[in-house]
């Protein structure tokens, strides 16, 4: 550790710099610019950010030395990650730093909401005194809906259970033994939807979740519920919630974040109905100063030569392992997406076999890390490398690795079998020139792993094929490329279907309802 320099380049806590003082020299600029932040970096190990300083591809181009970018913080907006993955430097944040305060904050708007305190205290500063207009809503044996069973989410469900509420939970990586820990019920969307005197969100913005809170949603609510969102802007469509409240299909809301920051001209900002906060939710000294200790820890294993936890990106290779195994991450990650997209219910058990050249390679771990990683994100959000494989555990799910199987002409060839409570899918993956996937359930495919496909299971007779895509087609959407596969004539087949547009739920189910068809799913990759 003799010589390491690390560049505090953001305010942080005191007592993360002084974490960082008893293993480096320890240089605070707290108002370097970017120029100067690019003709510096080259003799600093470690830089620790916030928000303001970003850490751009020139910048990390520019670095020599550069062991470490830690955000002390969740986000890691203002970092180049793929950059960095590339030049070999790790980037770690601070998630769990403000699972406490993201889940006090979250308490706060719901009582506010609960108790009409916001539009109370401005009335009574206004020089009026309204005790009639603001009749409140105990939250005692109501029912809370938590989207999101995470860090966050199991804090609020604690908190909320000191208020004797009852507790509906929607995220189907939870295990009924740990929902059973909590006191929470395990139920689908609709169900939560329906049943719910209060709903606060806590999963991450993903192509997944942007607006995934609409007009259909808001209508399936309780004309008195209140929804409340701590989490990241986009999830909830403002507009369909701006019409939901003034028209009072719902309650009323409370939103610490918006899909535009600051919320400019935003019509929802006139509601009475509405609590607004200027994403502050993770802003408290205790957030602040843990964030700073956390990162300064990371910082000082990785000089110790430790693993660290909250790894961002993926851990440290040598050159020639890197090469030979970045193909595959792709590969990893678009099978990881697959997974989760046709798991049906909670996810049981995952094993993966390394088939060929992979049989041989040293660090498969970290392929099997980076499918988890996948298939873990869409739900949990603050996924990486290095936490993926434990967290899947505590989910109750089983990961199993092998190895040496017939790689069938390939090179290489990855398989997963994943049971889930639903159904039991295997699939088969290689990379030539791209990803591809060669086997799904034991039906020989070739499919790329981009854009939108339908894949369904049907009785292989003539005609059902072409009743599938008279379907599609009622339904305006396009087919681009379709395979085929079957084991023999007449018995159950496969076909993979690349479309144009996204596959609506209401299309997957008529597509069921069709004679000699038996399953339909859609995957977007």
């Amino acid at each position: 550790m003799d010589g390491m320099k690390v560049l505090i380049a953001d305010k942080i806590n005191e007592k993360g710099i002084n974490e960082l003082k008893e293993v480096a020299e320890v240089i605070v600029q707290t108002d370097i610019t970017n120029e100067e932040l690019i003709n510096s970096i080259k003799d600093f190990d470690a830089i620790v950010v916030r928000s303001r300083t970003k850490v751009t591809r020139e910048v990390i181009e520019a670095a020599s030395k550069l062991k470490i970018i830690a955000r002390a913080g969740v986000g890691v907006d203002n970092v180049d990650v793929q950059a960095a993955t590339e030049k070999g430097v790790m980037v770690v944040n601070a998630p769990e730093s403000t699972s406490i305060t993201v889940a006090e904050h979250t308490m706060g708007i719901i009582l506010s909401l609960a108790r009409k305190i916001s539009i109370a205290d401005k009335s009574v500063k206004d020089g009026k005194w309204e005790k009639n207009r603001f009749m409140g809503m105990e939250l005692a044996g109501k029912t809370l809906g938590i989207v999101g069973m995470g860090r966050i989410g199991s804090q609020v469900a604690t908190r909320c259970k000191a208020f004797a509420m009852e507790i509906l939970v929607s995220d189907p990586l939870i295990t009924e033994s740990t929902a059973s820990k909590l006191g929470v019920s395990v139920v689908d969307l609709e169900t939560l939807l329906k049943n719910s005197d209060v709903i606060t969100i806590h999963v991450p913005l993903t192509a997944e979740t942007k607006h995934f809170i609409s007009m259909k949603e808001f209508e399936m609510m309780k004309e008195n519920a209140f929804i409340v969102n701590c989490a990241r802007g986009g999830i909830i469509n403002e507009d369909d919630l701006y019409d939901a409240l003034s028209q009072g299909k719902i309650g009323g809301a409370g939103l610490d974040v918006f899909e535009k920051e600051p919320p400019e001209d935003n019509p929802l900002l006139t509601l009475d109905n509405l609590v607004a906060t200027p994403h502050i939710g993770a802003s408290t000294r205790e957030a602040q100063r843990d964030a700073a200790i956390i990162v300064a820890k990371e910082i000082k294993k990785v000089f110790n030569g430790e693993p660290p936890k909250n790894v961002i990106n993926m851990p440290v290779l040598d050159p020639e392992s890197f090469r030979i195994i970045k193909p595959y991450l792709e590969l990893m990650e678009k099978l990881g997406k697959f997974m989760i997209q046709t798991a049906k219910g909670h996810i049981i058990e995952i094993d993966v076999t390394y088939c060929g050249e992979l049989a041989e390679f040293p660090k498969q771990d970290i392929l099997t890390r980076t499918m988890l990683k996948e298939v873990l994100k869409p739900i949990l959000g603050q996924i990486n490398l290095v936490n993926a494989q434990s967290i899947a555990e505590a989910r109750g799910i089983i990961v199993v690795e092998g190895k040496r199987c017939d790689s069938k002409g390939y090179d290489s060839l990855i398989r997963i079998g994943m049971k889930s409570e639903g159904n039991s899918v295997t699939v088969e993956g290689v990379f030539t020139k791209e990803p591809l996937i060669v086997m799904i359930n034991d039906y020989k495919v070739d499919v790329e792993t981009e854009g939108t496909m339908l894949i369904t299971s049907y009785k292989d007779i003539p005609g059902v094929i072409g009743v599938i895509g008279v379907k599609l087609g009622e339904y305006g959407i396009n087919i681009a490329k379709m395979q085929v596969g079957r084991k023999s004539p007449g018995g159950e087949a496969v076909m993979v279907v690349k479309v144009d547009q996204n596959i609506p739920e209401n299309v997957l189910r008529g597509l069921k309802k069709l004679e000699y068809v038996y399953d339909g799913v859609a995957v977007n990759l």
